[in-house]
């Protein structure tokens, strides 16, 4: 796992590379929960960030859309998770055409953020935290940055690899 020390400083205790991914259920919009089982024997890309419409969070989320034909080439899907409310999200995924779901770990707020421990209680948003998870529900890789610095996408990648050739 890459851990900057920034990150420990703050708290942030990611869950490791082979640890069982909480499962989780959140709504993607008025009538439509995601939960992570629902996407068992594929790949889950897990981005958290800390805010719908800071510049770094719409950065990421931009790229990441851009990369969705290479997350699709290896059959991964793409959440991305705040603790903003469904309406911001539905207001900032429409602004930014974004086409993958982003989940609203409001209410209660932070819980599943907790769960995978990048929750920062000091200021009441999660990390920017990446997590690959397998089709077994198994974290591959992970990664916590800067909440100022994207993270980019070739980590990403690098773990979809990994798993497609079962080096993870």
């Amino acid at each position: 796992m890459n851990h900057t020390p920034e990150a420990s400083e703050r708290g942030a205790s990611a869950l490791a590379p082979g640890t069982e991914a909480p499962d989780f259920t959140l709504q993607v919009d008025k009538e439509e929960k995601v939960s992570l089982r629902d996407f068992r024997g594929r790949p889950v890309v897990l981005a958290f960030y800390p805010a719908d419409w800071s510049p770094t969070c719409s950065d990421q989320m931009a790229l990441y859309q851009t990369a969705m034909p290479e997350f699709e080439r290896h059959n991964a899907q793409l959440l991305g998770i705040s603790v903003d409310g469904m309406w911001c999200h539905q207001a900032f995924a429409d602004d930014r055409n974004l086409e993958f779901p982003l989940l609203p770990d409001f209410e209660p707020k932070g819980q599943v953020a907790r769960a995978y421990g990048v929750y920062r209680n000091d200021a009441g948003k999660c990390e920017r935290a990446l997590f690959v998870i397998d089709g077994d529900g198994v974290v591959r890789w992970s990664h916590v940055s800067e909440p100022s610095v994207n993270p980019g996408a070739d980590g990403i990648l690098k773990a979809l690899e990994a798993i497609e050739e079962g080096r993870a």
